[in-house]
């Protein structure tokens, strides 16, 4: 008889990983629900169980409600903006033309850039590229720092988050546009569809999937921005463009209130749970 082979080695390969998940991401996770619910301050041992207050605080703090304001405000922009711009992109490049393959290169160039250095890059074109260009030209609202204009910060922030941005969305909907048979495309054709028709009715319904999946990569890097303010504006001016993300961490590493940041982490997690469980609900209706 043959020996069976063994290939229990093979769990080797699912435990580290489930080990290493369980240690970094979901005992965190856990102790900070717990530590939600207390005062610790993150500089001693020592803390008290003070059950709900820190949420009961939430509701009337004043720079939860202006971050909410800007995450809001900077999650739809980013949200719209990849899914709007995202499919026009592919379409252009879903098409044949000399140096394609360039261009399809070329714009995914700032996704593989890390989004503090780029941060760090913005900030400085801003400071200085973008203001010597207002006085050499007089171009009157690039005379002045558009970070530092708090009418202007946070469409400068989202013009930054979507160059980046918006290079996963363009190949997430350039494989939905080519996964669409090209038999319906050309049966469209023939009915006599123009282009916004044969967008509309075949090409849209579609993308239906790839729209949600950008939905909500885009839904959780608008309610999670850290990196890219922090390293852009740190929140400024006046806390204009101070993210739930960046409060969180102001509370905890700044003003050493560890319970009350875990409690606003919380919040967001539970906002960002719920509208993902909706959207994604509401998107199954619609697939093909």
């Amino acid at each position: 008889m043959k020996k069976k082979k063994s290939y229990s080695w093979g769990y080797l390969f699912i435990i580290v990983p489930l080990i290493l998940q369980l240690i970094f991401f979901y005992f965190p996770m856990f102790q900070g629900f717990f530590y939600s619910f207390t005062d610790w301050t993150g500089l001693t041992p020592d803390f008290n169980f003070i059950g709900f207050d820190n949420f009961k605080a939430i509701l009337s703090d004043a720079k939860f409600t202006s971050a909410i304001s800007f995450t809001v405000i900077f999650t739809v922009g980013v949200i719209v903006g990849e899914i709007v711009i995202g499919i026009f992109i592919a379409r252009v490049l879903n098409n044949k033309f000399k140096g394609i393959g360039f261009f399809r290169t070329l714009y995914f160039f700032p996704a593989v850039l890390s989004t503090v250095t780029l941060g760090l890059i913005f900030r400085q074109i801003f400071s200085y590229g973008l203001t010597q260009i207002g006085q050499s030209f007089d171009i009157e609202f690039l005379k002045v720092n558009l970070l530092a204009n708090e009418k202007t910060a946070i469409a400068a922030v989202l013009f930054v988050a979507l160059w980046q941005g918006i290079a996963i969305p363009v190949v997430i909907f350039l494989a939905g546009l080519q996964s669409i048979p090209s038999q319906i495309l050309e049966a469209g054709k023939i009915d006599g569809a123009n282009k916004w028709q044969s967008f509309t009715h075949i090409e849209l319904p579609f993308l239906l999937p790839s729209i949600s999946m950008v939905f909500i990569m885009a839904l959780k890097n608008g309610l999670t921005a850290f990196d890219l303010i922090y390293s852009l504006t740190g929140g400024g001016p006046s806390n204009k463009t101070t993210s739930i993300g960046l409060l969180v961490y102001n509370y905890a590493f700044k003003s050493n209130k560890f319970g009350y940041a875990n409690a606003l982490a919380l919040v967001l997690f539970l906002i960002v749970m719920v509208i993902s469980l909706v959207q994604i609900r509401i998107s199954r209706r619609f697939e093909i």
